[in-house]
């Protein structure tokens, strides 16, 4: 069996990447001979790091005989379907999901995140493509309902992210256990944002206000050296010494640094993921919807929106305070909550492989139920 996997691979994007490395190990835990091409900006590095082929995701010579050749493709997960952040993006992913179709392959959307979709010419697109795939999944009900406002009418299913179906219990950061930190560790993703000085300030005073209670703060760059940069700037507004993890570490090294820290505040989507995966508790800070769907999701509180000036520093403790007070049932709601996306997470890539195997068969419900586990600290 021959798949296809298109997202926004090879970018060094620490969460697209856990994204794609989730999608693989899930379709190999229940394919183990299944071949994965992926199209990646970088080909040879991501090959290199996945065990994969992959080919350039530029090259439309070389896209269209890698999804000839295959029994199907994958499109996701990630938020792939947007054009708040360009206007190629919609385009771009559309077009590869028309060249399968074109062939006769079966299209598969994995637990992707879809919008915002502004423009109404990319709304056509999405539906009119989406309108032909064989599996459509997103990953939060707020994507759903966004497909079904423009008009798409195959059926969706509501399905974790696959980062969600990692087992982070292996894995270690030889540079946290270096740090030998004896206090609470309270890591930070913090991610760009033009513009806006008062949440920065606002984040490194109230990071001063925890590292004064005896806190450790350790920022985790997602988006290597982009976040890396960001991280410093608001480091180097704070009074009290903060630390600041590899930003070209692995995957496992920081879901290993969030998973082993008491608390996260975070921007990125993936840090929240990670956490999650955890069984971090956490503070998210919003910049799109996404985030807030996923902290209602995991049952998380969100501080507010980067671009609001309705919180502030002490808030920010606040909130952390709050989740050291009730620690023990903070780490109940959180593992309930999750527990379940955890066990339904890989049930997406088998669905796929069935769905290729007997491609007569219709596609099975993937939706989960929540169950308790209590995480032991």
């Amino acid at each position: 069996m021959r798949v296809v996997l298109s997202g926004y691979y090879g970018f060094d994007n620490v969460g697209d990447e856990a994204i794609l490395y989730a999608i693989i190990h899930s379709l190999r835990e229940y394919h183990p001979r299944i071949e994965i091409t992926v199209l990646s900006h970088k080909p040879e590095q991501t090959a290199e790091t996945y065990g994969v082929n992959a080919i350039n995701r530029w090259s439309l010579k070389e896209v269209h005989a890698a999804i000839k050749s295959s029994d199907g493709l994958i499109s996701g997960g990630g938020s792939l379907l947007q054009d708040e952040t360009g206007r190629k993006s919609i385009p771009y992913y559309a077009g590869v999901m028309k060249i399968a179709q074109q062939l006769k392959k079966p299209v598969f959307v994995y637990a992707q995140g879809m919008g915002p979709i502004n423009s109404k010419l990319n709304q056509r697109i999405v539906k009119y493509v989406l309108n032909s795939v064989k599996m459509l999944t997103v990953r939060d009900q707020q994507s759903r309902e966004l497909l079904e406002i423009i008009g798409v009418t195959s059926q969706i299913h509501l399905v974790p992210d696959p980062v969600m179906g990692l087992d982070a219990s292996g894995f270690h950061s030889s540079w946290l256990q270096q740090q030998n930190f004896q206090n609470k560790v309270i890591t930070v993703s913090v991610r760009e944002w033009a513009g806006d000085a008062y949440a920065f300030q606002e984040i490194a005073a109230g990071l001063d206000q925890l590292a004064n209670k005896g806190h450790e703060i350790v920022f985790v760059p997602m988006h290597g050296k982009h976040d890396f940069q960001i991280s410093k700037d608001v480091e180097g507004l704070m009074k009290n010494k903060a630390h600041i993890a590899p930003f070209d570490s692995t995957i496992q090294e920081k879901m290993a640094i969030i998973k082993e820290s008491d608390v996260l505040f975070g921007m990125r989507l993936h840090a929240l993921i990670f956490a999650a995966v955890g069984c971090t508790p956490f503070v998210a800070l919003s910049y799109d919807p996404k985030i807030d769907s996923f902290a209602e999701i995991a049952a998380q509180p969100v501080l507010g929106h980067v671009e609001a000036e309705d919180w502030n520093g002490a808030d920010l403790v606040q909130a952390i305070e709050r989740i050291f007070t009730n620690y023990p049932d903070e780490l109940e709601k959180i593992t309930a909550a999750v527990s379940p996306l955890q066990k339904r997470a890989n049930a997406t890539a088998r669905t796929v492989i069935d769905a290729i195997t007997a491609p007569s068969a219709s596609i099975a419900p993937l939706a989960y139920q929540a169950k308790t586990k209590v995480k032991n600290r």
